[in-house]
């Protein structure tokens, strides 16, 4: 009895994976071509079929419609993506592995006149292995322009800010986040070196939130640096050694119900340096002698907090025992409702501070208002309540703030000249279906208010979404610049970032725009299953001339996999999805929502160099899927808090739950192809993107995969600062590194590994005549980063 040879064990091998994949291939293509897809998977499916009858019959000619097949999809995959290698590799890994499979002598072994048609798949081989290689140096998502390389000789210095210092979230509260700061240089970063590493020992517990991490932009004044941790311990720190000096730990009182449990950054306060708060200080009525300086600490249990800078103790003489009570008059004050995760701004008089409510939680939330309390005694001054018809009205005895009006989560801004603070809101939740809001209670929702700091008045408002049913809330600090417009006068202006890309440019002073900002029509229904239930929809929403979003709406040509089966998966998904563009509307059936909920723009906003008229930013893209659930709206309330931002989210009152998810692929990969995260530069005397670049690998989402270390252009949290050193530093991605990058043209000049996620915006200073450049790599238990404690430094060597 005689055994089959092994050459023949493979060829049936061959002969089998072919017919398997080409039946794969030829249903999943004819159900994609039902759905209004591409007619390749169908072509492609047929072509393996051919190949695994030929293999079976000992014909060469398989090796000859497998190479045709093989040039083929090199063509039509350059047609639909062009050189973008990364989005190249799922149509071809898979045609190019069996190619090369089919090429081993045992396969081919017996197959009569096989030697041209060796030579055709091995030059198919060939073509598609060269295009790869050109693809890698030749990307067409990437711009490869440049911004003004010189900085000018003569730097505008920021009153009452010393060179050397970062003192507040932004160094200015103007959110410049921009350092004059020149000894670490586009020259010789590549030098940088870790200094030294704080580690807080504050890390998430069982007990907490899914979406807790470290977020932290550290201040520095003098000689001292202020951090808070996850769990809002306040630590002053020595700059030069990252020696803790003190801490004060406020007691938080948190459990995993809260939808977040973060920090982003505190403030400070100097009784003695007021330059620059000549318009509030005109209003000034009290002093501290007891914390001349001090420092703002948020916490999330819905308290303010007042530290004396120097001693680590509580500032007694400020609200009640250094506290005050931001839960106080507030409607349904539950634990984690409302949560103040951004630090406030504070001028010469003046602390103002925002906060988060629950999103899509329930009807029955807190208010979202904002308020100003004496920065001396901690005594409320003013509030801005935006669900109310008079917002400054002050809850009398016994009453209570507007529940679910609009929040404003982000950081806020600051003008000391025009003595006006700058809030970016969002909606009022729920977020996702908005049946039941009026006029009133929209008023001030997905905006930017400008309110006079020390009176509470609102100065103007602009709205950035009409009628949000897509949690498009504003979400970054804004950034206040003087530019030059096109006829050369000096704009005092605004930049207001978005969930959606778009960048508006306001003036500051009257909130009129300052690059064209035009109202387009947006889609009415959904053509998937049924309308929505009591549901309206703004006919038009804002678009900015100067946009960082995608400017064609996602086809099925951009959807992504690991190989060529899991994409033709996310082409049937795409198809599936209600999707006509941005401002699609949630609906049952599910709706790909593009930008998704972690926009283009997050918490982390822009950097802006006044001196060269330029910015640098990093703006992501990855798409999500919201689908409505049908529920009563009369249920009853049986979850304490939320807890997530992701899953099934019941919104309580309302005639729908939702369901919020990234649109992934059946192996966990976005269905969307990279890339998913850009750093990018901006001429603001056009407002024209010079260089855009893509940024991080997956080198840590895969842990244990040997990756090479391509640039895929990967998703962040977290934001970027600029030097007059020509850098471009930032952290945020999903590879734990933080990274230098030329201002001028985009290079990627060095990048430090860090001990975890560094889902925080760095700063940098100068201390004993040495500059650092910190990151907290807290991770981010959402972001699925990994999670640390550790606050690093880097500087560049000490001269030997």
């Amino acid at each position: 009895m005689s055994t089959p040879s092994s050459g023949s064990v493979l060829k049936t091998i061959a002969a089998v994976i072919a017919a398997i994949f080409g039946l794969v291939l030829l249903i999943g293509g004819i159900y994609l071509a039902v759905l209004g897809g591409s007619w390749y998977y169908i072509i492609a499916g047929l072509f393996f079929l051919i190949t695994a009858i030929l293999l079976q019959k000992l014909k060469s000619s398989a090796l000859i419609v497998y190479a045709v097949l093989v040039l083929g999809t090199v063509v039509w995959g350059l047609w639909e993506v062009g050189s973008d290698f990364f989005a190249l590799a799922p149509r071809l890994d898979i045609l190019g592995l069996f190619g090369l499979f089919l090429l081993i002598p045992a396969v081919t072994r017996g197959f009569a006149n096989s030697k041209g048609a060796k030579v055709a798949l091995t030059g198919s081989l060939a073509i598609t292995i060269a295009v790869m290689i050109y693809s890698i140096f030749n990307d067409p998502q990437e711009i490869r322009g440049t911004l003004t390389s010189q900085q000018p000789a003569t730097a505008q210095a920021i009153a009452g800010i010393a060179e050397g210092d970062w003192p507040a979230y932004g160094r200015t509260q103007s959110g410049l986040r921009y350092s004059p700061l020149t000894q670490i240089n586009a020259d010789n970063v590549k030098d940088l070196k870790v200094a030294w590493t704080y580690n807080t020992g504050d890390f998430k517990t069982d007990h907490d939130s899914g979406e807790t991490t470290n977020q932290v932009t550290p201040i520095k004044v003098g000689d001292n640096m202020y951090i808070c941790t996850t769990h809002q311990k306040l630590v002053a720190l020595d700059p030069a050694t990252g020696k803790a000096k003190w801490t004060f730990d406020p007691k938080l009182k948190a459990d995993n119900t809260f939808q977040h449990l973060t920090c982003r950054g505190v403030s400070y306060f100097d009784a003695n340096n007021t330059v620059g708060f000549e318009a509030s200080l005109a209003a000034k009525k009290t002093t501290s002698e007891q914390c001349p300086q001090k420092v703002i600490l948020p916490v999330n249990d819905g308290r303010l907090v007042a530290i004396n800078a120097t001693t680590g103790k509580p500032c007694t003489d400020f609200g009640h025992n250094g506290e005050v009570d931001l839960q106080k008059d507030m409607p349904f004050p539950y634990p984690g409702g409302y949560i103040p995760t951004s630090p406030p701004v504070v001028t010469g008089t003046t602390i103002i501070i925002a906060g988060s409510t629950t999103d899509n939680y329930s009807t029955e939330e807190p208010s979202g208002v904002i308020r100003g309390y004496d920065v001396n005694t901690g005594e409320l001054l003013w509030v801005f309540d935006t669900g109310a018809e008079d917002p400054n009205k002050i809850p009398a005895p016994g009453q209570k703030y507007v529940q679910n009006s609009p929040n404003a989560w982000a950081p806020l801004a600051y003008d000391a000249k025009l003595d006006i603070v700058y809030v970016p809101t969002g909606v009022g939740t729920p977020d996702i279906w908005g049946g039941n809001r009026t006029k009133l209670h929209e008023r001030y929702a997905n905006s930017m208010l400008a309110i006079n700091a020390t009176t509470g008045k609102l100065v103007w408002n602009f709205q950035t979404t009409h009628h949000d049913l897509w949690d498009m809330d504003v979400p970054s600090q804004p950034t206040l610049a003087d530019i030059q417009d096109k006829s050369g006068q000096t704009v005092p202006a605004i930049y207001v970032l978005t969930k959606t890309g778009n960048a508006f440019v306001l003036d500051r002073r009257t909130g009129k725009a300052v690059v064209p900002i035009t109202e387009k029509p947006v889609p009415q229904t959904v053509k998937r299953g049924p309308q929505t239930k009591g549901e309206h929809y703004s006919a038009t929403q804002p678009f900015s001339d100067f946009d960082l979003a995608p400017k064609d709406k996602l086809t099925d040509k951009q959807m992504w996999g690991a190989t060529m089966f899991d994409q033709l998966m996310c082409r049937v998904s795409f198809h599936k999805l209600n999707y006509e563009g941005i401002y699609t509307p949630p609906s049952e059936n599910g709706t790909l929502v593009f930008p998704g909920n972690l926009g283009v723009f997050e918490w982390g906003g822009m950097s802006v160099n006044p001196d060269r008229q330029i910015a640098v930013m990093n703006p992501i893209g990855l798409p999500f899927v919201t689908k409505l659930i049908p529920a009563d709206p009369k249920r009853k309330q049986t979850a304490k808090g939320a807890g997530t931002e992701a899953g099934v989210q019941p919104m309580y009152g309302v005639p729908y739950g939702v369901e919020i998810s990234p649109f992934l692929s059946p192996f966990g990969l976005p269905c969307k192809q990279p890339a998913w995260g850009y750093v990018a530069g901006v001429d603001l005397k056009t407002h024209d993107i010079a260089w855009k670049r893509r940024i991080g690998t997956i080198r840590d989402s895969l842990p244990g995969i040997p990756l090479p270390p391509f640039k895929m252009g990967v998703p962040m949290l977290g934001g970027s600062i600029s030097t007059a050193g020509n850098l471009m530093f930032v952290g945020g991605t999903q590879d734990n590194y933080i990274r230098a990058i030329n201002v001028t043209n985009g290079d990627e000049l060095w990048k430090g590994r860090l001990p975890a996620g560094g889902q925080a915006t760095p700063m940098t200073y100068e201390s004993n005549g040495k500059q650092y450049v910190v990151i907290m790599a807290g991770g981010h238990g959402s972001f699925g980063t990994k999670m640390g404690d550790a606050l690093v430094a880097y500087a560049l060597p000490d001269p030997k």
